[in-house]
């Protein structure tokens, strides 16, 4: 069900034609297809962000950094809040989908797994590399379609800002683990 209209004209193209994608979900196109479609465009996102802007600018060229505390820092965001940036721009304009950010290992507590599906997926993703996992899970009297992917670290500028950071669990991370994961839900209802 959306929320709204679409008002924003510089709303992200990937977010765009992902919203359609959920949309065409009704009319034939799986719970699945529809998840990985969403995927697809928010991996491809996060992974230019953290290769291309923040790797290139923090470590290659080292012309800027990148700080969870951007804006005191004057630094980029990190490639986390960037997704969780988009994510709550989704969640404002339409209730068709949601998605987040979660790991069995978070620096941020919050981005911990909440639900029962949410610590299956993740264990899942983290057991089974280059796999995703799929379910449906009940939350507040509604079914969701919900899928788990895999958040691979990409970049060593991400590597780098996991290993050293003062809260993260876990500093032994490397190019190609997984970190994580995407977490996305699609209602049923």
């Amino acid at each position: 069900m959306r929320k709204r209209p679409f008002k924003r004209t510089q709303f992200a193209l990937g977010t765009v034609v992902a919203v359609v994608a959920v949309g065409v979900a009704a009319e034939g196109i799986s719970y699945r297809h529809a998840a990985d479609m969403l995927y697809l465009v928010m991996s491809s996102d996060r992974a230019v962000y953290a290769q291309k802007v923040v790797q290139r600018l923090t470590r290659d060229e080292r012309i800027l950094t990148a700080s969870e505390h951007f804006k005191d820092d004057s630094a980029l965001p990190l490639p986390a809040q960037m997704f969780r940036f988009g994510a709550e721009l989704v969640a404002d304009e339409t209730d068709d989908f949601s998605y987040s950010l979660l790991s069995l290992h978070p620096i941020n507590k919050k981005n911990g797994p909440g639900t029962a599906l949410e610590r299956e997926g993740l264990q899942y993703v983290a057991d089974n590399p280059g796999e995703n996992f799929y379910g449906e899970e009940e939350l507040g009297g509604l079914r969701y379609f919900a899928a788990v992917y895999p958040d691979v670290a990409v970049a060593e500028a991400c590597v780098g800002c996991h290993n050293n950071h003062k809260d993260s669990p876990r500093t032994d991370a490397k190019l190609g683990d997984v970190m994580g994961g995407v977490l996305i839900r699609i209602p049923m209802d």
